[in-house]
């Protein structure tokens, strides 16, 4: 797998990191909850940089948002019961199918 594959992966885990923590922070009146946001973030903007240095800025963030969204979904699920009603598992379900679209068929992915 490319290494800016792995740039775009850590960008996304630190940005689901990053935005579990902002719902633990309780509007940054949390320390440590809040720390972890700021730093989430920081990474996973830092790792988008990089992976743009070989990739679309429309193609990463298509991914990077779209795989976002399902983890935070899924981690809002387990973590904290947020139930996902059929229309939402449906979208999640094109989101993925999007994503899967790009990295596999369109050339514009950068691999």
């Amino acid at each position: 797998m490319p290494q800016h594959i792995y740039y775009l992966l850590a960008a996304i885990v630190s940005e689901i990191i990053a935005t579990t923590a902002l719902a633990a922070s309780d509007q940054f009146s949390r320390l440590v909850p809040s720390i972890i946001v700021v730093v989430g973030y920081a990474i996973s903007f830092y790792m988008l940089s990089v992976t743009l240095k070989v990739m679309p800025v429309g193609i990463v963030y298509a991914v990077w948002s779209g795989l976002g969204i399902i983890g935070v979904a899924l981690i809002g699920l387990v973590l904290y019961g947020q139930k996902l009603d059929l229309a939402a598992v449906a979208g999640m379900i094109l989101i993925v199918s999007g994503v899967l679209v790009i990295n596999l068929f369109s050339s514009s992915s950068g691999h």
